[in-house]
């Protein structure tokens, strides 16, 4: 496996990769990495003849600078992971070189990143769109995978990548969970004992609204199983309850007619932790 530093290096790389005619497909990630990653790259491997990964704890998506020196890093962890699974590159820069001196230019989807989650995290999708956009240009990837447990991010850069004409496929692989149910994260890891159990809330509220929707419940119901599942917690507090159209992220209304999204954002203990569901009418 190739560790690349530098913008220079990794398109060295790649360009290698195209001259031998071989397509390319990119993992971002902001590592600390764990099964659900591992899925991803899986899912690379399949998909190209070379899998690219990249580790970058993007500073422009973090609301406080306390969450972003919070977040918990591994690289040699990380490096082992990803050659074990067959990682042909990793590119693992400092800011200067994603974000130059004197930088100045943002990429935003401005109307995907400024609803539902957008709302609680003000400019964080911008800040994704922005390192985003810079990965796939230092890259130019034939494929990008990312995971579904953000899924307004997925659907933000899959916007966004067909707004600017990336000529790149967006892929998205289902939510990897721990065996009682939560989630997979980088953040779980900074879960207190007692917030790691209550954190089970999110998948228990989700399994209970699509046992509703089964039984014919509305839109207004199923929000309110949700609400009403999670806020019984009290280890919980509720930042984000969306259930909208899968494919536009529309906010919809009564019966189901065609799939619907539920984004879940809560924080336990002031970890901020997502989940979500598509459901099927």
């Amino acid at each position: 496996m190739q560790i690349c530093r530098t913008v220079a290096d990794l398109r060295n790389a790649t360009a290698q990769f195209r001259k031998d005619g071989e397509n390319i497909a990119l993992v971002p990630t902001m590592g600390f990495l764990h099964d659900g990653h591992m899925a991803l790259v899986a899912q690379a491997n399949a998909l190209a003849e070379r899998s690219v990964a990249t580790i970058f704890v993007n500073p422009s998506q973090f609301g406080e600078t306390a969450d972003l020196d919070a977040y918990p890093r591994n690289e040699a962890r990380d490096f082992a992971m990803l050659e074990a699974a067959g990682v042909d590159v990793v590119f693992v820069p400092d800011v200067i070189e994603v974000y130059p001196e004197g930088d100045e230019t943002i990429v935003e989807t401005t109307g995907l990143a400024n609803v539902l989650h957008g709302l609680v995290r003000p400019g964080h999708f911008r800040g994704v769109t922005t390192v985003v956009a810079r990965l796939f240009n230092f890259c130019q990837p034939d494929f990008a995978v990312f995971g579904e447990k953000d899924y307004q991010q997925l659907q933000v850069i899959k916007r966004m990548t067909r707004d600017l004409g990336f000529p790149i496929e967006i892929v998205g692989v289902t939510t990897e969970r721990e065996t009682d149910g939560l989630a997979m994260s980088s953040r779980n890891v900074r879960l207190t004992p007692e917030d790691r159990v209550a954190a089970l809330v999110l998948s228990q509220s989700l399994t209970a609204a699509e046992t509703a929707a089964k039984n014919g419940a509305t839109v207004e119901d199923i929000a309110a199983v949700l609400k009403s599942t999670i806020t019984a917690e009290p280890r919980a507090t509720l930042r984000g309850l969306d259930v909208v159209d899968a494919s536009s992220l529309a906010p919809i209304s009564g019966v189901l007619t065609s799939p619907v999204a539920i984004m879940l954002s809560a924080e336990f203990g002031g970890v901020l932790l997502l989940d979500q569901r598509v459901i099927n009418p």
